[in-house]
């Protein structure tokens, strides 16, 4: 066959390969993307999110724009994008694990399933309870231990009701028979100026303390997790409290996306999940690798709103 022949039926079969594909999942992305960070400015979700963009554009081919919308125990930006957002793979967010709590605590006008469309689980969070370092409490048993002689009065700042920080303290609690008193937040930067102030005693949240804690300023007295987190602070669990937990988040957008489109973002992100870049940030704030693709991750979130029932009832907080 002449080359000049070979070159026109390649280029036909190509158009052809080509011709079943939507022009937009074809051409996807042709402008900059929005990835929404339901936290305020500053704190570890925010933080990692602002990197993971910046390498993810290089993927992508095309700028990812951090847009922070923080409230309702971090739900007020994913459920604003699943009402008003296209499903055209611009918006997305991220979805934190109070998704599968709130419905259980209270009245919500979205379905943490139905109304999202699941593209990649990405990482979870070090939790841990931190004071001020002129702070009384040396260790997480003389906290639990004023707590005890003090029922309500040891105050404690969270980024909100119903998320990780505010739940895992209250199992604690009700593990260990005591009575806390929790101030709610919108992030972490509000939450941590509430402890560096002097209005709350102590501050239960994700490694967003990790720098005041590095600096001498926070004192970490336990962390969530199976193991040691690298400032090497003892587990709930190794002080007899059964209590763990990671948090897991990843990245969704709006319902009724082509999947064609979230093949092109899940690939894309999944490049700069394992990019050395970003597994540096990851090491930074001593956060795990989880890695779901998208069909994993929404049969995860389907599991994940059954098991939180529970939780919700055992610690008393389900909507009456």
């Amino acid at each position: 066959m002449p080359a000049s022949v070979l070159r026109i039926a390649l280029a036909a079969f190509a158009v052809l390969a080509g011709a079943g594909l939507p022009a937009a999942a074809q051409d996807f992305p042709t402008k900059p993307i929005t990835l929404v960070c339901p936290w305020p400015a500053g704190g570890s979700t925010d933080t990692h999110l602002r990197q993971f963009a910046k390498i993810a554009a290089k993927y992508l081919g095309q700028p990812i724009i951090v847009e922070n919308k923080p409230g309702f125990g971090g739900m007020l930006g994913p459920s604003q994008m699943a009402a008003n957002a296209k499903p055209d793979g611009y918006t997305l967010s991220q979805l934190p694990f109070g998704a599968y709590r709130l419905p259980h605590m209270q009245k919500v006008d979205w379905d943490p399933i139905k109304d999202f469309t699941y593209i990649i689980g990405l990482t979870g969070y070090t939790f841990g309870v931190v004071v001020k370092k002129d702070s009384p409490f040396q260790t997480f048993n003389d906290f639990l231990a004023y707590a005890k002689a003090n029922p309500g009065k040891l105050s404690y700042s969270s980024t909100g009701n119903g998320t990780s920080p505010h739940l895992l303290v209250e199992e604690v609690a009700y593990k260990s028979n005591v009575q806390l008193l929790h101030i709610p937040y919108k992030g972490n930067a509000d939450s941590t100026q509430a402890l560096m102030g002097g209005h709350v005693m102590a501050q239960s949240d994700a490694s967003g303390w990790a720098r005041f804690v590095e600096s001498g300023d926070f004192r970490l007295l336990v962390t969530f997790g199976e193991q040691r987190a690298k400032w090497n602070a003892p587990t709930a669990k190794e002080l007899g409290i059964d209590v763990t937990s990671i948090s897991p988040y990843g990245i969704v957008g709006p319902k009724g996306m082509d999947p064609k489109i979230v093949k092109i973002l899940h690939d894309a992100f999944k490049k700069t999940l394992d990019d050395p870049e970003h597994l540096a940030v990851l090491k930074q704030f001593d956060q795990v690798y989880w890695y779901k693709n998208s069909e994993d991750y929404a049969k995860w979130a389907s599991e994940m709103l059954v098991a939180e029932r529970a939780t919700i009832e055992r610690l008393g907080l389900q909507a009456k």
